[in-house]
């Protein structure tokens, strides 16, 4: 797979190492829908695509202290999303033959240490600041972020302006991103309530 490096990329890692959020979010941004499309022709699930593709930027910054030791930022990339799409595809082997034949491929190859946990910690605690939403909040962000309708298709549907939506949305993300206040939740919440959108 080949991703399109970022310039500054060295910099940028050692500043993420520090905890740097703008430079986190500037390689998030630099890579995401690169990585995103290369899962998305193992998955074909656009869904499960996002959600391999934010389990790998968490794990990133997770272990950001770590990234300046690092030869190839975008080999470990690759290798993080391989991992992360093997272990999708092993749940679902049975489903595709094609599935099972990435399976064999990628079998023996040597695997990083799972965080799954931790990252489904954090997304059993957005699912609960959600939850605490006022309702019209809850049902814009929802319909926005699980449904994927544009701010137009809700605005229509609810019959409130596409501006209401949009203060909804940003009044619903600042309510999560205070309910989860550390610093480490900040990003994860970013990387969390990013859709993925490439076509």
């Amino acid at each position: 797979m080949g991703l399109t490096p970022v310039k500054n990329e060295a910099e940028l890692l050692a500043l993420v190492a520090k905890g740097d959020e703008r430079a986190f979010t500037e390689l998030f941004d630099a890579y995401y829908r690169q990585l995103g499309e290369y899962v998305y022709k193992l998955t074909e699930s656009i869904e499960v695509t996002e959600e391999i593709v934010q389990d790998v930027f968490i794990k990133i910054w997770l272990k950001r202290e770590t990234l300046p030791e690092l030869d190839n930022f975008s080999y470990y990339l690759f290798i993080l999303s391989k991992n992360q799409t093997l272990n999708h595809l092993r749940k679902k082997a049975n489903d595709k033959v094609r599935q099972l034949e990435w399976l064999k491929q990628f079998e023996e190859e040597a695997y990083m240490p799972d965080d799954t946990p931790v990252i489904e910690e954090y997304r059993s605690l957005i699912d609960d600041a959600i939850e605490k939403l006022p309702p019209q909040q809850k049902k814009v962000y929802k319909m926005s972020r699980e449904e994927r309708l544009k701010h137009e298709e809700i605005a229509k549907i609810l019959d409130i302006s596409p501006e209401t939506v949009k203060k909804h949305i940003k009044l619903a993300l600042r309510f999560i991103k205070n309910e989860l206040s550390s610093q480490n939740d900040a990003v994860i919440v970013l990387v969390l309530s990013t859709p993925l959108i490439f076509f």
